[in-house]
C-alpha cells in the first residue's frame, strides 16, 4: 500500500479539499508522517477547522508528493529536503505547475470519456 514510488500513485480527484486519510492515500504516506513533515516543513501548512481537523488543499498534495519524492526516492534528509525546497522556489514551482497541467490535462480526458 504504501510502495515509495510516485509512479504507482494514485491521480489526484478534482476536489477543493482533502482530509488527512485521503492525502494519505494520495500520497503514500501514513498520516502521523503527515503531521510531522508539517514541523518540519513551512511550505506545508493546511487549513485547520472544527476540532483541529486538517483540511490539505491540491498545492499541498503536490508539496508532500515532492517531499515525499525527495525523501523517499532521492535520498534526502529533512534538513537537506528542507534546504532544497527553500534554495529551488523557481524550479520548484515549474515543477508544481508541470505537475498542475499534467493532473488538469488527465482530468479533462476523463471528463472527454465520460461525455462520449
Amino acid at each position: 500500500m504504501l510502495d515509495p514510488s510516485n509512479n504507482d500513485l494514485p491521480v489526484i480527484p478534482a476536489k477543493r479539499y482533502f482530509t488527512i486519510g485521503e492525502v494519505s492515500e494520495l500520497c503514500g504516506v501514513k498520516p502521523h508522517v503527515l503531521r510531522y513533515w508539517e514541523q518540519e516543513f513551512t511550505e506545508l501548512s493546511p487549513i485547520k477547522r472544527r476540532g483541529n481537523r486538517r483540511y490539505y488543499q491540491r498545492h499541498d498534495v503536490l508539496m508532500i508528493r515532492q517531499i515525499r519524492s525527495l525523501l523517499y526516492e532521492q535520498g534526502y534528509t529533512i534538513g537537506g529536503a528542507r534546504a532544497h525546497l527553500s534554495s529551488d522556489d523557481n524550479k520548484d514551482n515549474a515543477t508544481i505547475t508541470k505537475q498542475l497541467i499534467h493532473q488538469m490535462v488527465a482530468d479533462l480526458e476523463d471528463i472527454l470519456e465520460l461525455l462520449k
